[in-house]
């Protein structure tokens, strides 16, 4: 499994792929966390507000910061 923070790095974007770390080992999941800060990239997922969470290239949040229990349940 991939999961592919979206973000340029603010606080937002760091603390969800804190949170998406948290919701990984608290899930005991085999999963890659890949931070894609090039903003043409992650236009190309066709978000334009960050931070956004994709789950295998699929987008599955916008614009929000996930807590660890939202993230556990989109990859549970």
């Amino acid at each position: 499994m991939k999961i592919q923070i979206l973000g340029t790095g603010c606080p937002k974007c760091r603390q969800l792929a804190a949170n998406a770390e948290e919701a990984v080992a608290a899930l005991g999941l085999d999963a890659e966390i890949v931070k894609v800060t090039d903003l043409n990239e992650i236009m190309g997922f066709g978000i334009m507000m960050t931070p956004g969470l994709a789950v295998d290239g699929d987008v599955r949040a916008v614009g929000k910061l996930l807590s660890v229990e939202e993230i556990k349940k989109i990859l549970g």
